[in-house]
């Protein structure tokens, strides 16, 4: 008699790449952003219930031959979209930043062969570990989607510019400030 075999159960805390590809494995999920602490470092302290928001990710493994018939390789794809808050720059507020991640990784046995292979490769070339963290390099690609000036389109509020900056403190800057030497004009009289 054939029983149907249980779906294996795949954790991306400890995933097994090699076996995820080879079974053509899917995951999705939606992880906290407390999750990710590095992540976390680089948000908005004045962000609040944002935090309940998450990273909804999913990974698929599949293993595919090159055009040379060599061995298959072990390849990953990880999609994921998270709306984070970072300090605007401008304003110094709180805005709300979509990072989405559509990457491709392709293992390879060796470090060298990685780093070979990784600078003509339009994908990432990654060393095939026994056992690897998904939620680790999840978090290495958010990190690096992030922008290195985040600002909004329009500020909620007026900038404040510099206190040197002319005009500054006025109304439209027309009320001028008093002449440093204008004492001195009054002592040549």
């Amino acid at each position: 008699m054939n029983t149907p075999q249980a779906k294996t159960q795949w954790l991306p805390e400890r995933l097994d790449v090699r076996s995820f590809a080879q079974a053509s494995g899917q995951m999705s999920a939606e992880a906290p952003l407390a999750r990710f602490s590095r992540l976390v470092e680089e948000l908005s302290e004045a962000s609040g219930p944002e935090m309940l928001a998450g990273v909804q990710w999913h990974a698929e493994g599949s293993l595919r031959t090159d055009s040379h018939g060599a061995a298959p390789a072990v390849w990953l794809h990880l999609q994921a979209k998270a709306v984070v808050p970072l300090q605007c720059q401008r304003c110094l507020g709180s805005v709300d930043t979509s990072l989405d991640i559509d990457r491709w990784f392709r293992f390879v046995a060796d470090e060298a062969t990685a780093e070979a292979q990784d600078d003509e490769s339009e994908e990432d070339v990654l060393v095939l570990e026994p056992v690897m963290s998904l939620y680790d390099l999840l978090e290495d690609e958010l990190l690096m989607s992030l922008p290195l000036v985040p600002m909004h389109e329009t500020c909620p509020v007026p900038v404040v510019m510099q206190a040197s900056d002319p005009g500054i403190g006025t109304e439209e800057g027309d009320n001028k400030a008093p002449h440093p030497f204008a004492s001195l004009a009054r002592l040549k009289k």
